[in-house]
């Protein structure tokens, strides 16, 4: 699954338009790089650019843009009420997908080691990507901001961390580093009194309130860590709110801070009416909301990714204010390319009316991979309805367990429906080559080789998955209702052929392949994983008869 940093970086330039399409036309320039948003603020002269993309575009993007920034923007001239002192005066990479915070923070090393050196402007390191504790901190760093940093810098413990110690007069010095992702999040309350309302967030801040007790000052934290809060009203919508930052999603969620909300909220009388996401969210941060909603529910969460966002929107009333379109408001969907997912977003009909027709895409490849997915699909149905069984209740989590485990499999094996014929035009377009000279024969026949083995890939993890999902296929089958013993039985025949039809293609492609070894591998591999698929799908062929005859 593909890496995913965000990137935020503050550029000292909040006025001249043309200055700021010029460093975010340097953002736009790389591939893969996706531009999200671009906040200029007059007032504080300030751009704010959030862009999103694999780690290594990200760090080319944003050297770019800091390089660029540099070149336009003059500090010796710049006035603002934002702190400030640099021409991108800070860069924080934030982990959204399948990348752990230490690995971002690694990437936000490499980027201030490389302003630092090639660009040569003093960068200082801060939050995650930061050791020394006392320089974590961006306030603390910035402390002084622009004007003073002629004199700090030259201090043997404010030395940057890579780059020259001397102050760049045009330029400034920038701070880079990695946090977690910031969501500003707004819950809507049945009160138009602010003091309330602040009496709410200090209950939930983790900054908490400060007291006068026996003469001194005290601070009584509050409920939830890595939240910032306070309460105002909003004219425009005639009542009041709690305003939170949460900057740690991971350690409290989003849906914690929601239940938390409320639960303060009602003991001080008020009702929480809904709530407001201000800006983007991750994928996982509203899925995992899905599934929280319906456990507390005590119902399956083995359920579509539509189903679960549709949950979290509307137990969080999301759409309280103004209608919540997951389509521009999560990154992840954001990024999609639609041309990526072209088979599996088509309708059944379109599907199979495009594999009917002359075009040799999609074949037999993803059509092994659709029907894998049927079977997956068939498996999480029947764990669906075995945890609404009634009489079951006590059983419900452990269906909810085996459909999130089926659905997993579906949505792995629907992504290769479109990925097997991703690869089949790749051996048509190596194939397409020139090979006029023996170099471009030897460049050619290199670049067929890479395409077929991308070719092989894709089956063999059709196969794997389909494998896997035989497991959760005899679990229902054995555990589930009963009356859907017969729709298990089918989930196995779909996995079995997807394993089979698969193995087709891992050996008609692997037959016009020169590395041997390469070969004898994946045949060999694909070979046991169809004998297994055999034999369990007998196996489950049993059970399913037996259950049948039984019920006669």
């Amino acid at each position: 699954m593909q890496q995913l940093i965000e990137c935020v970086p503050n550029f000292s330039e909040g006025n001249d338009l043309g200055i700021i399409k010029q460093i975010t036309g340097e953002i736009e320039s790389v591939d893969s790089v996706k531009l999200l948003n671009v906040d200029p603020g007059k007032a504080t002269n300030r751009t704010v650019v959030t862009f999103v993309g694999p780690p290594e575009a990200v760090l080319s993007a944003a050297f770019k843009a800091i390089k660029k920034a540099g070149e336009l923007i003059d500090m010796r001239n710049h006035r603002g009420e934002h702190p400030r002192m640099g021409a991108t005066d800070v860069c924080p990479l934030i982990p959204i997908a399948n990348i752990s915070m230490e690995d971002t923070a690694a990437y936000a090393i490499r980027l201030a080691r490389q302003v630092g050196e090639q660009l040569g402007i003093p960068a200082y390191l801060y939050e995650e990507a930061q050791t020394r504790k006392e320089r974590r901190n961006l306030s603390v760093i910035r402390a002084g901001e622009y004007e003073s940093f002629f004199d700090k810098i030259k201090l043997p413990e404010w030395v940057p961390d890579f780059g020259p110690a001397e102050f760049d007069a045009k330029r400034g010095a920038t701070v880079i580093g990695a946090r977690d992702f910031l969501v500003a999040y707004n819950v809507n309350l049945n009160t138009t009194s602010v003091r309330r309302a602040n009496a709410i967030a200090f209950d939930v801040r983790e900054a908490g309130r400060t007291i006068k007790s026996g003469g001194k000052i005290i601070t009584i934290p509050g409920s939830l860590k890595h939240v910032k809060g306070i309460g105002w009203y909003i004219e425009e919508y005639g009542f009041a709110q709690v305003s939170m930052n949460l900057t740690n999603i991971r350690e409290t969620p989003l849906h914690v801070t929601f239940d938390e909300v409320c639960k303060k909220a009602e003991a001080r009388g008020i009702r929480v009416t809904g709530s407001e996401l201000v800006g983007l969210i991750p994928l996982d941060a509203m899925l995992e909301a899905g599934r929280y909603f319906l456990k507390k529910q005590m119902r399956s969460a083995g359920v579509s990714e539509n189903e679960l966002i549709d949950v979290a929107v509307k137990t969080l009333g999301l759409n309280e204010l103004a209608p919540f379109e997951p389509k521009s408001r999560i990154i992840e969907y954001l990024l999609e390319n639609e041309a990526e997912k072209k088979l599996s977003r088509m309708s059944l009909e379109d599907f199979a009316d495009e594999t009917a027709s002359e075009s040799p895409a999609p074949g037999g490849g993803s059509i092994s991979a659709y029907i894998g997915s049927l079977g997956a699909s068939l498996a999480a149905m029947v764990a669906n309805l075995s945890s609404h069984k009634r009489g079951w209740d006590s059983r419900w989590e452990e269906f909810s367990g085996w459909a999130e485990k089926g659905q997993y499999f579906k949505q792995q094996l629907l992504n290769l429906v479109d990925k097997d014929t991703h690869a089949f035009n790749a051996i048509m377009k190596a194939n397409s080559l020139p090979k006029s000279t023996p170099i471009e024969q030897e460049t050619r026949s290199k670049a067929i080789s890479l395409a077929v083995k991308g070719a092989i890939e894709v089956p063999i993890s059709v196969m794997k998955y389909s494998l896997a999902s035989m497991k959760v296929i005899k679990a229902m089958t054995e555990l589930g209702s009963p009356s859907s013993v017969s729709d298990a039985g089918v989930a196995a025949l779909c996995a079995k052929a997807a394993v089979q039809g698969a193995f087709l293609n891992v050996r008609i492609n692997a037959s016009a392949l020169e590395d041997l070894d390469y070969k004898s591998k994946v045949i060999a591999e694909g070979g046991k994983m169809e004998l297994d698929a055999i034999d369990i799908a007998s196996e489950i062929d049993r059970i399913v008869m037996a259950k049948i005859d039984k019920s006669d």
